[in-house]
Parts: structure tokens; sequence; C-alpha cells
């Protein structure tokens, strides 16, 4: 799903977004550290099984993930990736080591100045 570029843009950034939504649609944007191994994006964290994107992932399988920043504040280059995806949680060993982690399927992707 993603290209050499994307994959590499992303495993040079320490940061994102994930968009969640409980059952009856109530949103939730949280910033969190995360991994991919080029199909999937893994996110965890301290505690993660108590936070609300872990609590709403469980209701509502659908995420919203962006990971972006600027190139050159001069001239203006701003970059990124943003996809929406399924997400489930996994037993994964990844950045914070083996755990629960939230992962997820890109289903639609859209890359900007990479």
């Amino acid at each position: 799903m993603f290209s050499e570029k994307e994959l590499a843009y992303l495993k040079s950034q320490p940061l994102a977004r994930i968009g969640t939504s409980s059952k009856s649609g109530r949103p939730d944007v949280a910033a969190v550290s995360f991994d991919t191994d080029g199909e999937y994006i893994y996110v965890s964290g301290r505690d993660v099984t108590n936070t609300m994107k872990y609590k709403n992932v469980l209701e509502n399988p659908r995420a919203s993930f962006v990971v972006d920043d600027l190139k050159t504040m001069k001239p203006w280059a701003p970059r990124g990736i943003k996809l929406q995806g399924k997400a489930d949680i996994v037993k994964h060993t990844g950045y914070m080591g083996p755990g629960t982690y939230i992962r997820i399927k890109p289903v639609n992707k859209r890359s900007w100045n990479i």
C-alpha cells in the first residue's frame, strides 16, 4: 500500500495522530507514536488499554491516521500521509516491546509532497 518514499517517510517520523470514534459517534483524536511493517500501522503506548482510542476501537473499528510535518518553512513545504482504515486490537512486538497494539489496515490513503 505504501510506496518506498512513503514508507521511508513514515519510518522517519516519531509522532502522528489517530482519530477514532465511539459506537455512538463521539470522536476522539490523540497524538501517538507508532510503527509500521509496510502493510499495517501499529499504535500502542503506556497503559494503552485504558485509553479512549483503545475503547473506541473495541466499539467501532474505523480509524483515521495522519503523519505530517514541515520539510521547510521557507519555502513553505508541508508534507504528510493521511489514511483511513480498519482498526483492531492485536498482540504485537513493536516500538513499545511485546504487548497490546491498535493495528490499522489502510483502506484509503493520500500523501503529499513526499
